[in-house]
Parts: C-alpha cells; sequence; structure tokens
C-alpha cells in the first residue's frame, strides 16, 4: 500500500513548522528535501488562506525568522494531533478575534452555557463548545482539542492539565451498620472529607486510566482510608459495606 498522502493545509503546515523550528527558510528546505521556493510558497499559502494575507512569520535580528502574534497562535496549535487540525481548527488559531475551546459534561452543557455564552458574547470571544465525560475532557485538554473544560469530579493533576475546583460540592457517606464511622457519629450530619481518615473504604471499579475521583478527594485533603473493594453498582455495595463493616461515597 503506498503510504498515505497529508492533506494539502498540512503541508503548508509542514514547512510553517520547520521554517519555525530552524529559523529560516532555507534551513526548513534543507530539512524537507525541498527547494527554498517550495517552503516560501507553502507559508505564503497559510498566510493568505488563513491570515488574510498577514505575515505568520518575519525577520528578527539577524535576519532569524521569529513569530508574529498570529504565528505564534498557529504554531502552538500544531501540537495538537494531526487528525484534529482541519481548515476550520487553523483559521481559529490564526485568527486576530480570540477564541476559546470549551469543553463541558452534558449537565454542566444544559445548566452553564447560557451563562457563558452571554459573557463571551458581550467580550467578543468566540466560543467553541463541544462536551464529553470527564476523562474523555482531559484527554481532550491534554491533546489541546480544547483550551478550558468543566465538570463535577475531581480528577488528580495530570502531565500538562491544571485543575482547580471552582466549586465544592457535598457527597453522600454511606456506611454499614456496625462501622466504626457510624459508632463514631450515630447521628446523621453532614461529614467531611477528614472524617473518613482510617476509615474501610469501598470504592468503584472504574474505566479510569488516569486515577478515581474518591482518590483525588483523599490526595487533595491528606486522608488515608483502608480500601477493602470495590464495586461496579449499588446492587454489590452493601453487601461489602455490610460485611467489611466499611463506608463508602455515592458516585458523583
Amino acid at each position: 500500500m503506498p503510504p498515505r498522502k497529508l492533506l494539502r493545509h498540512l503541508v503548508w503546515l509542514e514547512s510553517f513548522t520547520a521554517a519555525v523550528e530552524a529559523g529560516s527558510i532555507d534551513a526548513a528546505a534543507e530539512h524537507l528535501g525541498v527547494a527554498r521556493s517550495v517552503v516560501s510558497e507553502h507559508i505564503r499559502a497559510l498566510e493568505e488562506t488563513l491570515a488574510d494575507g498577514a505575515a505568520l512569520l518575519e525577520r528578527g535580528p539577524g535576519r532569524r525568522l521569529q513569530l508574529s502574534a498570529r504565528g505564534e497562535r498557529l504554531y502552538a496549535g500544531t501540537q495538537t494531533p494531526l487528525h484534529q487540525l482541519d481548515m476550520k481548527r487553523l483559521m481559529d488559531l490564526a485568527r486576530v478575534e480570540p477564541t476559546l475551546r470549551l469543553g463541558l459534561n452534558p449537565t454542566l452543557s444544559m445548566s452553564l452555557l447560557g451563562g457563558i455564552a452571554q459573557d463571551a458574547a458581550a467580550t467578543d470571544l468566540k466560543l467553541v463548545v463541544g462536551f464529553g465525560g470527564s476523562h474523555e475532557l482531559v484527554r481532550q485538554v491534554q491533546t489541546r482539542q480544547q483550551d478550558l473544560v468543566l465538570d463535577f469530579t475531581p480528577l488528580p493533576p495530570h502531565e500538562g492539565v491544571d485543575s482547580e475546583s471552582l466549586l465544592r460540592m457535598p457527597f453522600v457517606v454511606l456506611a454499614g451498620p456496625d462501622s466504626a464511622l457510624v459508632r463514631a457519629h450515630p447521628s446523621p450530619r453532614p461529614l467531611d472529607v477528614k472524617d473518613l481518615q482510617g476509615q474501610r473504604f469501598v470504592d468503584w471499579l472504574r474505566d479510569d486510566p488516569y486515577g478515581g475521583a474518591n482518590s483525588a478527594r483523599f490526595a487533595a485533603h491528606g486522608v488515608t482510608v483502608e480500601e477493602v473493594g470495590r464495586v461496579e453498582s449499588f446492587l454489590h455495595l452493601y453487601e461489602l459495606l455490610r460485611a467489611y463493616r466499611a463506608c463508602a461515597i455515592a458516585p458523583d
């Protein structure tokens, strides 16, 4: 099978990134094994198509190429996987007007998007909105498909992704009738995460390569629990809570 050819705009982008990283058109052409004029044509094509002819590269000190403001945004976006770099995405990167790619989970899409859109419209900020589950949203940030994501579930730190809790949400603790937690707090009352220190704990099985929400919750508060089991369903949970005299946090 012959090798797959890159789409035209990705060939242009290859010349552009090579020129940025090599520092000159000549060095980029040598690296790519093409004529200097080919690299120049590709960069001009990008400028005409994405930036209305505005420069993406400028001559700096010592005639070394440096990025313009538009070029900086475009170059930063080249770290995205190739299949994500369609022409609309590249045009957004090269725009003068600011663009925010926002990811929301489906529930937050319904409850928060109206207010976010009103604020964005008031400041002439272009919104590109997507949604997904917790770990899909994290992956989208890591691969630069989203600039910002909002979700309910607290997540542990990930390489290249900063997280911040914007809202402290209550959670429900379930405990077996003979557990140490019930003996310590016989009357129903609000509990803090730190009240679970040292408790026997049943967590949730999740298809989760990044770590569970409860682990992140405990790590954030310096709490250590004794994990005695994991379950997928409430159907399994109560029998383990009774047998192990343990507690659990209802899933988010």
